[in-house]
């Protein structure tokens, strides 16, 4: 080897926070201390939603997710004792980002920081929140605007920090193919490129600034030879797009830089432990190949489809990083990829299939548009019902789960509920209070006039940067800011994809999904029913709506009526919907942790309803079935309370658990079981 200098590595996050700003700056400054290179922040669903801890919404979620962050005070408790003018950080929010970053900035002028000199990122890529992970609040249009205006805010005064991560990692999670998940993000690029050229903010002179602050926040499956050559076809395709669409003439602003957490969806929680060598070959993918090579990586844990991770946790991720990057000689070479004709012959196969895809989406008036029309959420959804069921017909090998699913004990699980953490169910209460004690001590005139401003900016075309940093500063919560936007804007109900999927699984004659269609036609039979009507609702503010569209699609294949009106509802609207629609069962998913606190409230409020999961005077009762990231205490919990049946990763045969569905359908009405195999 030609002695030359060790690359430097990549930044190294750990995606963290919980419970209180206080707690998750303990947790902060000690990963620091274990050599963590920049900090990854999670909020809370209240934060990312805009939404304070005392909104109905909110409750079972503050502090489940991460971080709740509802004023300057927590943002400035936060990242007390951490330099931010000496830190990179990396900030997952989307719809309230502009908001977030101002309460960052205004803390890191209290500090005494050039904020010139703060670099970082905010996610702040709103399409996908539409397509899969379900925080966003306002419609395309509005949504589109703040993140202009955000853009065009810090080039010009934050010019080190990445305003926007285009962010396809989720668009993996819900599902979509490596084609899917390029053309999607670079369609999700062009779309705000063009809306910042068009706002007429920026100069031409000064868009190559804009483009080189575009960031990606990218996904990296198990099948590394192919995430590495995606991400090979993802700078190739950027900096054709940058150089033909905007002319941009700098090669190094047209550089892809992009950031990683690797899969969380093909992490198990049956033989956990595999998950290990499941993170490092992902991480593999985006560190092998020098010249696709990620920016800043994070790692999950090998327990995330248990729940919580612990810090040890955390902290093994975070070695598996070191070790990669002090102990093994992987820096000191060049792209060792280079001229091999397999890897070439896959991007370029990749590229022309992405390209071609892109250019769909642009003839449908591009993403905005193919949001709205539901395009691009009816592929995803289509995407990952297939993927589901080339797992559940073992096509597609997943060790501990569909093949060599033997094992010995696992000490790392012997005690599964101290192989987790948990968040304190009094922490909610505490964060509340203090959020009343902060508006009881604020100037309230300062705060109302500055809100006054921000809606009225909105009205018109100005930038809201300003006005946003204003209300910060008067001492505004996430959830006035977000309201007043609210009243301008309006907010958006995105499309489900569920009605437009088409079958994913063959139902011919012997198969699993015509046994389980027989039961579910002969069930609907028995009692005089039409079809069996199944309720599929996600209680709080939980948008990871994967499972609970799968659920609702095989539903619909195996002969339901389904009703399935999307995220974000009330246990209130959910009941109101059973009733209304005198439905058979309810499943509820959540997989944020707010399940002890939600899944009783509608469980009770079915009850009152004379309908409820106890027969009542008008009628049998009406099972209600739970599914998400769920520890087997609260399981245990949920049945005791009268939930029919739990299910969680573990069960990924979706066309059985419709089989259970049925059955607990039968037996909720006094129906003698069916001897139809499921």
């Amino acid at each position: 080897m030609t002695e030359r200098q060790k690359d430097r590595p990549w930044l190294m996050r750990t995606y963290a926070g919980h419970s209180t700003a206080e707690a998750s700056n303990e947790l902060y400054r000690r990963n620091l201390a274990k050599g963590q290179t920049g900090l990854s922040v999670a909020f809370d669903l209240p934060t990312q939603t805009g939404y304070d801890p005392d909104h109905i919404l909110a409750r079972g979620e503050v502090g489940r997710v991460g971080v709740p962050v509802s004023h300057l005070g927590d943002m400035r408790r936060l990242f007390q004792d951490i330099p931010l003018d000496q830190m990179n950080t990396s900030m997952t929010i989307n719809a309230t980002a502009m908001w977030l970053l101002a309460l960052y900035e205004v803390v890191a002028e209290e500090q005494g920081a050039d904020i010139s000199k703060l670099s970082g990122t905010t996610q702040n890529d709103i399409v996908k929140e539409y397509l899969s992970r379900g925080t966003h609040v306002f419609p395309p249009g509005p949504s589109l605007r703040l993140t202009t205006d955000m853009i065009t805010y810090t080039v010009a005064h934050i010019p080190k920090w990445n305003p926007i991560n285009i962010c396809s990692y989720h668009l993996q999670e819900a599902g979509a193919t490596p084609v899917q998940e390029i053309a999607y993000a670079m369609s999700t690029a062009i779309a705000v490129l063009d809306a910042v050229r068009d706002s007429g903010q920026v100069p031409p002179e000064k868009f190559g600034d804009v483009v080189a602050r575009i960031s990606f926040f990218v996904n990296a499956g198990v099948r590394f030879i192919e995430e590495m050559c995606k991400m090979r076809a993802f700078g190739r395709i950027w900096d054709k797009i940058t150089r033909e669409r905007y002319g941009i003439e700098n090669e190094k602003q047209r550089r892809f830089r992009y950031g990683v957490q690797v899969n969380s969806l093909g992490l198990t929680e049956a033989q956990p432990e595999n998950n290990v060598q499941r993170i490092v070959l992902e991480m593999l993918a985006v560190t092998l190949s020098k010249d696709a090579r990620a920016r800043a990586v994070q790692l999950p844990a090998w327990n995330e489809a248990l729940g919580l991770p612990r810090p040890w946790d955390q902290q093994w991720s975070l070695r598996i990083q070191q070790v990669l990057a002090h102990e093994s000689d992987l820096l000191e070479y060049e792209d060792i990829f280079a001229g091999s004709h397999v890897i070439e012959a896959k991007v370029d196969a990749l590229v022309t299939d992405c390209l071609a895809e892109i250019e769909r989406i642009q003839e449908m008036g591009g993403a905005m548009a193919a949001v709205e029309s539901g395009y691009l959420k009816s592929q995803l959804v289509s995407a990952h019902a297939e993927r589901r069921a080339r797992i559940e017909a073992g096509e597609e090998k997943i060790v501990g789960v569909n093949c060599f699913e033997g094992t010995e004990p696992n000490p790392l699980t012997a005690d599964l509920d101290t192989a987790i953490m948990t968040v304190d169910p009094a922490n909610e209460a505490r964060v509340v209070q203090a959020l009343h004690d902060w508006r009881d001590n604020r100037d309230e005139t300062r705060a109302q006039e500055s809100l006054s401003v921000l809606k009225k900016t909105a009205a018109g075309d100005g930038n809201l940067f300003a006005a946003t940093l204003e209300c910060a500063r008067a001492g505004v919560t996430t959830g006035e800011w977000a309201w007043a936007l609210r009243d301008v804007f309006g907010e958006f109900r995105a499309p489900t994809g569920v009605s437009s999927a088409p079958l994913a699984v063959a139902a011919e004659e012997g198969s699993p999904l015509a046994a389980v269609r027989e039961k579910v036609a002969k069930t609907a039979a028995e009692l005089g029913s039409g079809k069996l009507r199944l309720l599929v609702g996600k209680p709080g503010l939980d948008g990871h709506s994967n499972g609970a569209e799968q659920i609702a699609v095989r539903a619909r294949d195996a002969g339901f009526e389904v009703i399935y009106q999307g995220i974000r509802l009330t246990p209130e609207q959910i009941v109101s919907a059973a009733v209304a629609e005198d439905v058979h069962c309810v499943g509820l998913s959540i997989l944020s942790g707010s399940h002890a606190e939600l899944v009783p409230d509608v469980l009770a409020r079915l009850r009152r309803t004379g309908v409820g999961t106890t027969p009542g005077p008008d009628g049998p009762p009406i099972p209600v079935i739970v599914g998400g990231i769920i520890p087997s205490a609260d399981a245990t919990a949920l049945r005791e309370a009268g939930v029919a049946a739990v299910f969680t990763p573990k069960d990924f045969g979706i066309t059985e658990i419709i089989g259970r569905i049925v059955d607990e359908i039968r037996i909720a009405n006094r129906l003698d079981p069916l001897e139809v195999p499921a």
